[in-house]
């Protein structure tokens, strides 16, 4: 019998061309649509009915049978709790990890397996190795369109029964099968929103649950150069939407007081209190299922797409690590993630907590 695979199909052609591949290659496929988000679906920005038009479309298209399953609760308790409750604390979480975790490969994973699926497939640009009994999340062919960083807190278990069918393929080679294919997407922008929530004005959807709270936006030396919106609207190494002009270079945010409600800026994108050589990461989680041995010399990321830096990792505690840069860095900001790197392995990665 064929292997069963439980394909998420989101309606982006990356899913969409997973789809194609894996019935080439002879799986059982079953196309999932996963809705998780319905508080405001009135909303214009809210794509999920078309999401569900064009998934629906595809699996004509592929002839292969299309369920939808709602995760909607398990989405708020797991993923977006924790969303806003880091932007209580002046962090700037990343939910795309933690969605990933939660959901793709945790209620997704359970579910397929409880329906009778050998396996589950996304269309994300990974790898993912098995040697010795054990799994290894590797990179995509397409560097720039790697997502291992989001990846990296997948456990042994769903990586064991993934598969990731885009691996080889750089994204122009994936719309390229897609236009031959005719699918309907084959064109269709890539989404740069909320994981499951989509693309929207963050400030407005920020403040339907956090209250915002006005300040002053100060330097360095204490003096007062503005007003912010809330500190929840900002991160570090933000440019944007400061309100703050003047003749000399653009200001940065540097650091939040939020004790005292204050946003802390400076001038010039190369100031050096913008810069530092380490930082302190916990939440921690090794592919290996176990850490390796450190002092470590490996390469690590603190935002997608980044460069690898080169850096050592050394133990602080059971919990957590210090990540030394071999160059400064700029704008390490709390909440996000810090990802390591071994050649094309992910070790895995944690949580940015402080820097200095």
């Amino acid at each position: 019998m064929a292997t069963s695979v439980f394909l998420g199909l989101s309606g982006g052609v990356d899913s969409a061309v997973a789809a194609l591949l894996l019935k080439q290659r002879g799986y059982d496929i079953t196309a999932v649509f996963m809705k998780n988000w319905e508080e405001d679906d009135a909303e214009d920005y809210c794509a999920a009915a078309e999401d569900l038009a064009i998934a629906e479309e595809v699996a004509n298209i592929l002839d292969i049978p299309l369920l939808t399953v709602n995760f909607a609760t398990e989405y708020w308790d797991r993923v977006f709790e924790h969303f806003l409750q880091e932007y209580r604390a002046g962090r700037t979480p990343n939910p795309d990890v933690l969605c990933n975790r939660e959901i793709k490969f945790r209620a997704f994973l359970d579910y397929a397996l409880d329906h009778g699926a050998d396996k589950i497939a996304t269309g994300h640009y990974a790898d993912v190795h098995q040697c010795h009994g054990s799994a290894y999340l590797g990179k995509a062919a397409d560097k720039d369109k790697d997502q291992t960083y989001f990846l990296y807190a997948i456990g042994q278990h769903a990586l064991a029964h993934s598969l990731f069918p885009l691996a080889g393929l750089q994204k122009s080679a994936v719309r390229e099968l897609a236009r031959n294919n005719k699918l309907p997407n084959y064109n269709r922008k890539d989404s740069t929103g909320i994981c499951f929530i989509g693309e929207r004005r963050f400030r407005d959807f920020l403040a339907q649950y956090i209250p915002a709270q006005p300040g002053d936006i100060q330097q360095l030396d204490g003096s007062i150069i503005g007003q912010h919106q809330g500190l929840m609207y900002y991160t570090i190494g933000q440019r944007q939407g400061l309100g703050i002009g003047g003749p000399g270079e653009p200001w940065f945010v540097v650091s939040k007081d939020l004790d005292n409600n204050i946003l802390i800026v400076v001038e010039g994108k190369n100031h050096p209190a913008l810069f530092q050589s380490s930082l302190i990461a916990d939440e921690l989680h090794w592919i290996a299922n176990k850490p390796p041995v450190l002092p470590l010399s490996c390469t690590a990321r603190i935002r997608h797409r980044q460069p690898e830096q080169n850096c050592r990792l050394s133990e602080i505690d059971n919990e957590s690590i210090r990540v030394t840069f071999e160059q400064p860095q700029r704008a390490i900001a709390t909440g996000q993630s810090v990802v390591f790197y071994e050649g094309d392995l992910c070790l895995g990665g944690g949580v940015i907590s402080s820097s200095q």
